[in-house]
């Protein structure tokens, strides 16, 4: 039997119902995509104020811990630890007939 002879025995209804079915599943096909894309492009803003958040908190970060070292490198350096030992702990150095070297 030709492919065109079973359409036409089915009846013209047939065709027309089959049609309706696709448009309809295209229709709900093209829906669904575009609230696929929607979503993502939400997502995708989402995302990318976050990387903006993490990039400023990124940013402060840093400045925060080249005070710090800065900070460090001040409270240990030599002349304030020998300051701190002479002034606030009353040390004094030992005698240089008191030091003694000692090599690895």
């Amino acid at each position: 039997m030709h492919p065109t002879a079973s359409s036409h025995a089915a009846g013209p209804g047939h065709n027309h119902r089959s049609r309706q079915v696709l448009l309809v599943a295209l229709l709900l096909l093209s829906l669904a995509s575009a609230l696929a894309v929607i979503r993502s492009s939400h997502h995708c803003r989402q995302l990318y104020a976050q990387l903006q958040q993490l990039e400023a908190d990124q940013w402060y970060l840093h400045e925060d811990y080249g005070r710090l070292l800065l900070e460090q490198s001040t409270w240990a350096s030599h002349y304030r630890v020998e300051r701190v030992a002479k002034r606030e702990l009353d040390m004094q150095p030992p005698p240089l007939q008191e030091l003694k070297v000692v090599r690895q």
